[in-house]
């Protein structure tokens, strides 16, 4: 099995030396500096995040530069969806994100992990875990995703959040680490 299929299945990869797994992420920063340094809206930023995500841009997608991804494909953003300046996509593992979505500045999804065993984590090993967003969800600023949490439709993070755990649908969360606060009548 290569690295990146245990990446993808969640499992502990070398990460950090494995040569196509590297080739990919230089690739991913190239394309995010070419979407960067785009004239907003024109048609390099456009084709450029295009070939970051490897799909078709999704219908009313807006993404704000900078921003940054490891690798770009491995994120899959819904219809209407809204990326402000400064978001990263630590990417390894996949990301998606519903429609509607509301993605204020500086906000960071974070699949990723390394080993609590300094030995194991020198070697280069990293496990990825899922991230899932419903539908109609808003980030406030500086919020934190972190790997395996799925935050159900209808959700408010407040800024500066920091997400370990699952939120269920309708609720507004918010602290390090985020819980629930209250639910919302929607």
């Amino acid at each position: 099995m290569t690295e990146k299929e245990k990446m993808l299945k969640g499992e502990w990869h070398n990460a950090n030396f494995d040569p196509n797994l590297l080739e990919e992420r230089k690739e991913a920063e190239l394309l995010c500096f070419e979407f960067n340094m785009s004239k907003p809206g024109s048609k390099e930023q456009i084709l450029a995040l295009k070939k970051l995500l490897g799909v078709d841009i999704p219908k009313e997608l807006t993404v704000l530069a900078p921003v940054y991804f490891d690798y770009g494909a491995n994120t899959h953003f819904g219809e209407g969806t809204f990326v402000n300046h400064c978001c990263y996509f630590m990417d390894g593992g996949l990301i998606y994100i519903g429609k509607n979505v509301f993605i204020g500045p500086f906000c960071g999804f974070y699949t990723a992990s390394h080993p609590m065993n300094f030995k194991d984590r020198n070697k280069g090993l990293e496990r990825a875990l899922p991230i899932h967003i419903g539908d109609n969800c808003w980030f406030g600023a500086n919020v934190s995703v972190l790997q395996g949490v799925t935050i159900g439709n209808g959700c408010v993070i407040a800024a500066g959040s920091v997400v370990t755990n699952d939120l269920p649908e309708n609720c507004l969360a918010a602290g390090v680490p985020a819980s629930v606060k209250k639910y919302i009548d929607q």
